[in-house]
């Protein structure tokens, strides 16, 4: 059974579990280094200009900052601002002055100019109307560039069904993410080339969509 909450509903319970985030990465078995290899399918290069859709506490900053290099600028956006908060102060230690956070709705979301890749990492199964969000980052895209979305989803077959009822109870518990959600076929309203790989039984996910070249 799917579900959708209210922006207002997601930014009460992150502003709630901002001080304990990276306890889910071992409470949902996130699997390690995903993503780092979910900002590598980007395919960025020094200089480029990159969006973080939900950047939450920063987790993916290091990775992208290190992609784009000093003349890039990352750019990280997420509904609550304790999370950012968390993002800043990474910012601060690291010395990063080429990363720009700021509070913000996904699916209202205005940028400074477009982006050479768009990354959803463990945003796209919590963020309200993810559709409308996706259609708002896929209108920044520069044509030939890559939108990556990492997240989770039940496990295929027997597996899926059982782990079913713990899996939902426990994500309307606390990270209010929606494992029905199918953002392959979401991307694949925008365009053909969809490419996807799965880790851990099917319960973590990457995938990726080109925008493809405008017409000549």
């Amino acid at each position: 059974m799917s579900f959708n909450y209210q922006l207002a509903v997601v930014r009460r319970r992150y502003e709630h579990l901002a001080p304990l985030y990276s306890l889910f990465n071992i409470v949902f078995w996130l699997p390690a280094g995903i993503g780092a290899e979910a900002v590598k399918r980007l395919e960025l290069r020094p200089g480029d200009r990159v969006l973080d859709v939900g950047c939450g506490t920063g987790r993916n900053l290091r990775s992208l900052v290190e992609a784009v290099g000093p003349t890039g600028q990352v750019f990280g956006i997420d509904c609550c601002e304790s999370m950012l908060a968390k993002a800043r102060a990474l910012c601060d230690s690291q010395n990063w002055h080429n990363v720009r956070l700021w509070q913000e709705d996904a699916a209202e979301m205005l940028l400074p100019g477009r982006v050479d890749g768009v990354l959803f990492s463990l945003s796209y199964s919590v963020i309200s109307r993810p559709c409308i969000a996706l259609q708002r980052a896929w209108e920044h895209l520069r044509d030939g560039r890559h939108l990556v979305i990492l997240d989770g989803k039940l496990a295929d077959g027997v597996l899926g069904r059982l782990s079913r009822p713990f899996i939902t109870c426990l994500s309307k518990a606390t990270v209010l993410g929606d494992p029905d959600r199918r953002p392959w076929e979401d991307l694949g309203k925008l365009t053909p080339r969809i490419e996807m790989d799965q880790f851990n039984l099917g319960t973590y996910y990457i995938c990726r969509g080109t925008r493809l070249e405008a017409p000549s």
